[in-house]
């Protein structure tokens, strides 16, 4: 079953921000990893549970699911009819149990 992906303004704004940081260095790979993660969530949409369990996610029902890519770690939950992207950051940041 294929679910909508959702980007709230808040995760809209964290994967600008990536953007504009490696623009400052190459707007060539600031295009291949807004492609690449934009590309990765749409897979999503097929399989959400293709990811393994959000390990950093307190209390998970496994209902959150996380994934690395270009170095940026994107983390979702499932509900019944979407999967919402709650995160973006780079994984050298200390994560926060959330």
């Amino acid at each position: 079953m294929v679910k909508g992906v959702i980007w709230p303004l808040k995760v809209q704004h964290q994967l600008e921000g990536i953007i504009n940081y490696i623009t400052a260095d190459s707007f060539q790979n600031a295009e291949k990893v807004k492609v690449d993660i934009l590309s990765s969530t749409r897979k999503i949409q097929k399989h959400p549970e293709m990811h393994p369990v959000d390990k950093y996610k307190k209390n998970n029902d496994g209902s959150f699911r996380a994934y690395e890519i270009h170095r940026y770690r994107v983390a979702y939950p499932i509900t019944k009819d979407e999967i919402i992207i709650t995160r973006i950051r780079h994984t050298s940041m200390v994560p926060k149990l959330y």
